[in-house]
């Protein structure tokens, strides 16, 4: 049965309009960026912004791909913004963020899929920033192993890569990602010595045996950190919610993730890939990766 349409009240979050989240807001317009906290309407923006932090989105906010649960535009992306590494790094500068998280959209225009441009954000933040850990949430580079290494030469802390849901929804929910391609990138970033994380949604037509499977699987590919958050439908042309997902059960799979090896287990409701990333990252200390890159 489809739930109606009305948000239950677990999932209403508030928009504060405090100094802080004003001036992140203007140090987000002031330095052109995108965050993903905009573009894909995370419920967590208030919260996030008025802690002080941001996820930042580089290499555009136009994605050539057109997953069927994102909010992002979909498109003929712009040239690359040269400039786009360095306002990058002043920004987490001037938000004097000990943890910052770094995304992008798809680019699958691009010979390299955007990797050059992720290596120089990468280390244009540690430039300025050499305090700063830094967690990276990246495309799947179309499973080429060689672009994934151009980032992790750059010498991130956190590799993160989502597989947003369960193997059989991932053709209709991901399009052109893959499953086991996922798991690919995840084990080989922890071939090269780095901590990975990994993210899936629940709501969106899973079975409870395949959230299971997929967190058993994720489990064996050496993930260390997992976030699990209720799906949101962004528009009526992205694929239903299928349920609301209760606290309860987040805090059942929470316990299951931890049960089976896990390290970092958010799960809740609003929990998107970035919530509570700082916290997390302290867990693993100084720069797990260095040795390799």
């Amino acid at each position: 049965m489809m739930p109606t349409s009305r948000k239950p009240k677990w999932l209403r979050a508030r928009l504060p309009f405090d100094p802080s989240y004003q001036r992140v807001r203007h140090l987000v317009k002031d330095n052109d960026l995108n965050t993903v906290c905009q573009s894909a309407n995370c419920p967590n923006l208030g919260e996030c912004w008025s802690r002080g932090t941001a996820t930042l989105m580089i290499l555009g906010n136009v994605c050539t791909r057109s997953c069927t649960f994102c909010n992002i535009q979909t498109g003929r992306p712009e040239k690359l913004d040269l400039g786009e590494p360095a306002r990058a790094a002043e920004a987490v500068a001037k938000m004097g963020l000990r943890h910052c998280v770094v995304t992008s959209v798809a680019r699958d225009d691009l010979p390299d899929g955007g990797a050059t441009a992720w290596a120089a954000t990468i280390r244009a933040i540690r430039h300025r920033n050499p305090t700063t850990s830094i967690e990276v949430l990246v495309p799947d580079f179309r499973g080429n192993k060689e672009n994934l290494d151009t980032v992790l030469e750059a010498g991130p802390d956190i590799l993160n890569h989502n597989m947003e849901t369960v193997r059989r929804l991932q053709r209709p929910v991901r399009k052109t990602a893959r499953y086991e391609r996922t798991l690919e990138i995840l084990r080989h970033a922890h071939k090269r010595g780095f901590v990975t994380k990994s993210g899936i949604m629940l709501g969106i037509g899973e079975r409870r045996e395949e959230i299971g499977r997929v967190l058993r699987d994720l489990r064996d590919a050496e993930v260390k950190i997992i976030t699990i958050g209720q799906y949101l439908q962004p528009t009526s042309e992205h694929a239903p919610v299928d349920r609301w997902v209760t606290p309860e059960e987040f805090v059942e799979w929470r316990e299951f993730g931890l049960t089976i090896g896990f390290d970092v287990v958010e799960s809740g409701p609003l929990v998107r890939s970035s919530y509570h990333a700082e916290e997390q990252s302290a867990r693993f200390g100084s720069r797990p990766g260095a040795a390799s890159a």
